[in-house]
């Protein structure tokens, strides 16, 4: 109980050199993950959500209405580090990606596996097209992964060696987990639920385990407190995003059938073997409890009608898994499947990669995409235009931002000194904090989330320069309205091309207007 499980006696694996070991391979495909986050790093411009997380970073909470605060914290210290280049923004969710490569081929070996099992989990986790996108840009998603992964290779430990105090270890990351984002809960639960289902129940009598439930909900706390004092804003947001429909709600079937397609169809039988093999594996069944928490998160999320993309952080175990019975499968028999198992990764992989990464310019995007037939999973109702969501909010950003300087600009200087510039998303607010220093720009003002809380500052409402708004409602508010500009950029999403509206004398102070315009959504 003392050392890791090793391969079975029949599968011995012949040693091999430093710089080919079952590690070292793993480390070379984490830096070739790595390498081409840095590379396509500037391909395109700045993330809607980045520029979120940077306006939150300088407005530092235990808490925001739509997350945790620990992607503020990391987006803080990325700006104090690295300044506003896009390279240095992102080099952090890199990293975590490299990292998560490297974590895949260690839970193979845990479980096990040989050199094949490891690089082959490790080269898994690289196809993904969901993690190609969410390693891009600095948001919670880029970190999620690894804490999962992180939680489940303590409970291999424990398994394997036996020890509970690994539940301590385990504990301590659900913590961060919980203060980067609220889902792992649902991995908790999975486990526990694995827990109880099998022979680890032991674990129940040991204080170790108990102890890090203890010490999560004490790292924890600060984000409850702040939720509470504010009257759990984010369960706000959960209720208005329902009952908008915005988000497309997925049938079981159509549910799963989303899962093979953003995990990479050609990953399909290693992960879905992977998930037999701790059911029904002679040796796989010993982790039989991984088995119940994919099982159970899949089913939490199926009837709570989450997006297709919240069960991706779960998948590097089942490929750990499906990797360590791949290569016991093909140890004597097959063999040639090894080869060409691994070839068709790396070939479908190849292929997908310009669809979620930014490799091609968004010309040539476009054309690759038509010719391949291939278009991502909506998981939202709206209207993206010819690029995906996760493409086209990298565009038209700074040009909205100019659009807005020319408008203000043209006011005489005693004007602008009271004029607010009004945003009636975050996204728009927080270009305009990101880019509006550059143009001579005051910092925005919205209503929607975070932005309500920082409030409408000491403007009354006199002059307002309004973003993202038909007009309509506007007019019940201010004596004039009159269009000012038009903001259209041809790569960015359709409800980013507005009017830009000057607006003039409001019916009441701003601040007392305020509390009723709160949006949460």
């Amino acid at each position: 109980m003392g050392s890791a499980i090793a391969p079975a006696a029949s599968e011995t694996p012949k040693p091999h050199g430093r710089f080919t070991s079952g590690p070292a391979v793993v480390l070379y495909l984490a830096f070739a993950k790595f390498l081409l986050h840095l590379l396509t790093a500037t391909r395109y411009g700045i993330f809607r959500d980045e520029m979120y997380y940077l306006a939150c970073s300088q407005h530092l909470a235990w808490g925001y209405v739509d997350q945790p605060p620990m992607i503020a914290f990391i987006a803080w210290f990325a700006r104090h580090a690295f300044g506003d280049s896009l390279l240095g923004l992102r080099l952090l969710p890199a990293i975590a990606g490299a990292a998560l490569v490297w974590m895949a081929g260690q839970l193979a070996r845990e479980m096990g596996g040989g050199r094949l099992a490891q690089g082959l989990a490790a080269l898994a986790v690289i196809s993904v097209p969901v993690y190609l996108i969410m390693h891009h840009w600095l948001t919670m998603n880029a970190f999620e992964p690894l804490l999962w992964m992180g939680c489940l290779w303590c409970v291999l430990r424990a398994v394997n060696r036996g020890k509970p105090r690994y539940w301590f270890w385990f504990g301590t990351l659900t913590g961060i987990g919980l203060e980067t984002k609220y889902s792992i809960a649902f991995l908790v639960f999975g486990v526990l639920v694995g827990v109880l289902l099998g022979p680890e129940r032991r674990f129940l009598k040991s204080g170790w385990l108990w102890l890090g439930m203890l010490v999560a909900a004490i790292i924890a706390l600060p984000n409850f407190v702040w939720q509470l004092q504010h009257d759990f804003p984010f369960l706000q947001l959960l209720h208005n995003v329902r009952m908008s429909h915005r988000d497309i709600a997925r049938g079981p079937l159509s549910f799963l059938a989303d899962q093979a397609a953003i995990m990479n169809p050609i990953l399909l039988p290693l992960w879905a073997g992977g998930l037999l093999w701790l059911f029904f594996g002679r040796e796989g069944r010993r982790y039989r409890l991984l088995g119940w928490a994919y099982v159970v998160v899949v089913a939490m999320f199926m009837v709570l009608q989450g997006k297709n993309y919240y069960v991706a952080p779960i998948y590097p175990v089942l490929f750990a898994a499906g990797a360590v019975g791949f290569e016991r499968i093909t140890h004597r028999r097959f063999t040639w499947g090894r080869t060409a198992y691994v070839a068709a990764i790396v070939a479908v992989g190849a292929l997908l990669a310009p669809i979620c990464c930014p490799i091609l310019s968004p010309e040539s995007y476009l054309r690759y995409q038509a010719a391949l037939h291939i278009e991502p999973p909506a998981t939202e109702r709206q209207n993206n235009g010819p690029l995906p969501q996760y493409f086209a909010d990298q565009f038209g950003w700074e040009e909205m931002v100019q659009q807005v300087a020319h408008v203000y600009n043209s006011l005489s200087p005693e004007e602008r000194a009271r004029t607010a510039i009004f945003c009636n998303g975050w996204g728009e607010a927080a270009a305009l904090d990101f880019y509006g220093p550059r143009y001579g720009l005051p910092r925005a003002i919205s209503n929607h989330n975070n932005y309500w809380y920082w409030g409408p500052r000491d403007y009354t409402g006199d002059i307002v320069i309004v973003l993202g708004s038909d007009g309509q409602g506007d007019r019940e508010h201010f004596q004039s309205v009159e269009a000012a500009g038009h903001v259209e950029h041809p790569y960015s999403r359709r409800d980013e091309h507005f009017t830009l509206w000057l607006c003039r004398r409001l019916n009441q102070n701003l601040r007392d207007l305020w509390p009723k315009l709160k949006k949460f959504e």
